[in-house]
């Protein structure tokens, strides 16, 4: 069974993911909250790593196991309402096969969410989905169904039909149902209707920002935890406001101006995981700009990027940039023969390199000379690096230009890690004994101690030294406990936009990149 369940979840995926970059250009409530396609694929995403791994194969152990990965790897809004979409239909599938009850719980559970639902949402889309599936619970009928909502959406939502667009979350569901079809049919994923509209203008992003300028989500594990009572406490601290979860582990989400304070609420609870901070206000502005430059027909790709990377959360994030990831292993360090290997298998013509490692630089000329194709190898030497190289990327760019552009780009940043040193060493004025804790800065030793928080404030100190706008940390496999000094960056430095990922690199339990 966990094999089936694992094909369907594949299905899901792919579907998501095909139609991720559309989907990012819209939203799913009157308010900027991150990229909703990438929402929904880092989510369904989750569920797909976790059946990867060794687990039950029993309907009641899939099924909490599905709708646990899908609560602690929800990403933005609508990923938190999948996570209930899942939960409710697994719950009432650990029982039966029945795909209308499946449909209702799954809508039920979506409701019961949300405090204040709104019509012409992904809310919608799962209701009247579980509506037709009691008329007739063939999938394609449903799906069908859902196609119809996606297209009326524009027609509940005032701030949908003004702009002439459908709603992004609803769609995206609609897209993960289809890709589940699929595999139980057997067929190739069929794209979705061709809306009313053939070009994405200016006008498909939803002008007014929010209230409030940050996205917050985290995860809170405890025990006895009190949904209502967490919720009530979090209410005054901003809008869009979700608990969802049961006692042991709940998934927060709300857009508010002090991150510090709902997360020092969390903390007083229990142990709080997963931590993600967005600036909405600028993830609208460069939703803007996108659109700004978009053209209705996307030419063919002329270059591919091939990275190396370490960690299931960082290989996503590359993957999700567009990149085929070579994976470096425990020692990011992938031979010549490997990176070949993914040169050649790239259809583009041409080829960008991140190595993302110093002592991958080499492997990486070598494999661009041995290559058949048109490589450019940009010298990256570190996973920070390599994830702002890749957002400089254009794929209608030959290679030449795009490693230009990509090596530029690096010009204004400035990279941290913490580590543990693995043998005595004095280097750059810093000793360290083995078995301490060690803070780089732009690859150097800058401090040593016996705590993570001392070493990580002096890190810091050195990358904030000049104004920044944006701090991105990856956690690494064994993460460290972050909640109190996202606290303090939020207090002191309440212009900086904090971007958090669990990156799950070995060696470094944080790594810091500040631009």
């Amino acid at each position: 069974m966990r094999a089936l369940v694992r094909r369907l979840v594949e299905g899901a995926r792919a579907a998501i993911e095909a139609q991720r970059s559309h989907i990012d250009d819209l939203n799913v409530y009157p308010v900027p909250d991150g990229d909703t396609g990438t929402n929904l694929t880092l989510t369904v995403r989750a569920i797909d790593e976790a059946l990867q791994k060794h687990g039950a194969d029993d309907r009641a152990g899939l099924a909490h196991e599905v709708a646990r990965a899908a609560l602690m790897g929800a990403r933005g809004n609508s990923g938190v309402i999948l996570s209930q979409i899942v939960r409710g239909a697994t719950d009432s599938l650990a029982q039966s096969d029945d795909i209308a009850k499946a449909f209702r719980s799954a809508s039920d559970a979506a409701y019961r969410a949300v405090k204040k639902p709104v019509e012409g949402t992904m809310l919608t889309a799962i209701r009247e989905m579980a509506e037709a599936a009691e008329r007739d619970a063939a999938l394609p009928s449903i799906i069908a169904a859902g196609d119809e909502t996606v297209a009326r959406t524009r027609e509940l939502l005032p701030v949908l039909k003004e702009a002439g667009v459908v709603d992004a979350g609803a769609a995206g569901l609609v897209e993960i149902v289809r890709g589940i079809h699929a595999v139980l049919s057997g067929k190739p994923i069929e794209a979705p209707p061709e809306p009313a509209e053939k070009e994405l203008g200016v006008d498909a992003i939803h002008q007014e920002l929010s209230r409030y300028r940050y996205c917050t989500v985290f995860v809170l594990e405890g025990e006895a935890l009190d949904l209502d009572e967490v919720e009530r406490e979090l209410a005054p601290f901003g809008d869009s406001l979700l608990v969802v979860g049961d006692h042991t582990a709940v998934k927060v989400h709300v857009h508010t101006d002090d991150p510090g304070r709902a997360l020092s609420l969390a903390v007083a609870r229990g142990v709080v995981e997963g931590v993600e901070i967005a600036n909405m206000h600028v993830q609208a502005q460069q939703r803007e700009e996108r659109l700004l430059h978009a053209v209705p027909d996307v030419e063919p790709s002329t270059t591919a990027v091939v990275a190396v990377a370490s960690g299931d959360g960082n290989r996503a994030l590359f993957e999700s940039g567009g990149a085929r990831v070579v994976d470096g292993g425990r020692t990011m360090n992938p031979s010549t023969a490997d990176l070949v290997a993914a040169i050649e298998a790239a259809p583009e013509r041409e080829v960008v390199v991140l190595p993302n490692n110093g002592n991958v630089i080499m492997s990486a000329e070598q494999a661009a000379d041995h290559a058949s194709k048109t490589v450019r190898v940009v010298p990256t030497r570190s996973l920070q690096a390599g994830l702002t190289a890749l957002v400089a990327f254009d794929p209608q760019q030959v290679a030449e230009t795009n490693a230009a552009v990509m090596a530029e780009a690096l010009d204004s940043l400035a990279t941290g890690a913490v580590t543990v040193a693995s043998r005595d060493v004095e280097l750059n004025g810093v000793s360290v004994d083995k078995g301490k804790w060690l803070g780089l800065a732009d690859g150097e030793p800058v401090a040593a101690g016996d705590t993570f928080d001392d070493v990580v404030h002096a890190v810091l100190d050195r990358l904030l030294s000049e104004p920044r706008g944006v701090l991105t940390l990856l956690t690494g496999e064994e993460p460290p406990a972050l909640d109190g000094l996202l606290e303090e960056l939020a207090a002191e430095h309440p212009e900086l936009e904090l971007d958090v990922h669990e990156g799950g690199q070995p060696h470094y339990p944080l790594l810091l990149a500040a631009e």
